[in-house]
């Protein structure tokens, strides 16, 4: 069993390179509503930094993460963001598509790795775990659902149907 210390370590890892990913998109998005949803994006990845900065400070003060998870959720951007406007405005092999796709993959990693550390934990760290899990859970489902838009017009657009 991985230690406290090194889990933390490995989510603050994690959430800071979510982050520069997210930033790093938003700089190379040309449609603006998607470089909106990759800065909504890395705010929420700085949220969990700072959420588990603290957990951190708490587990080298008193030897336990004594905090839970906080109460607030992901930012409600999945309406917004799958508006009709969007879903026409980006292609398949813009930078967009293919920042998304690397930020599903990141996303899938985030959501094993917390899943695992729940599994691992008990107490305060398990709670802030699965809060962690759900949360990157949801920007997974939003990138899915973009991805999804985006092949489904892909394959129209090809007539990849059978006939």
């Amino acid at each position: 069993m991985e230690s406290e210390e090194n889990i933390l370590k490995g989510a603050l890892l994690l959430e800071k390179r979510g982050k520069a990913l997210y930033e790093a998109s938003a700089r190379g998005a040309q449609d603006e509503a998607v470089r909106e949803i990759f800065l909504t994006l890395a705010q929420e990845e700085g949220r969990h930094i700072e959420v588990l900065s603290q957990a951190f400070a708490d587990l080298m003060r008193t030897g336990q993460v004594t905090m839970g998870a906080p109460t607030e959720g992901p930012t409600q951007i999945a309406a917004r963001v799958l508006s009709r406007a969007i879903k026409t405005e980006l292609s398949a092999v813009s930078y967009e598509a293919a920042a998304l796709y690397a930020a599903m993959a990141l996303e899938e990693r985030s959501v094993a790795f917390y899943a695992d550390a729940e599994r691992n934990s008990s107490g305060a760290a398990q709670s802030l775990y699965r809060w962690l899990a759900q949360w990157e859970r949801s920007h997974l489902d939003l990138l899915t659902s973009l991805d999804q838009e985006l092949r489904q017009r892909v394959w129209n657009d090809q007539r990849f149907w059978p006939f």
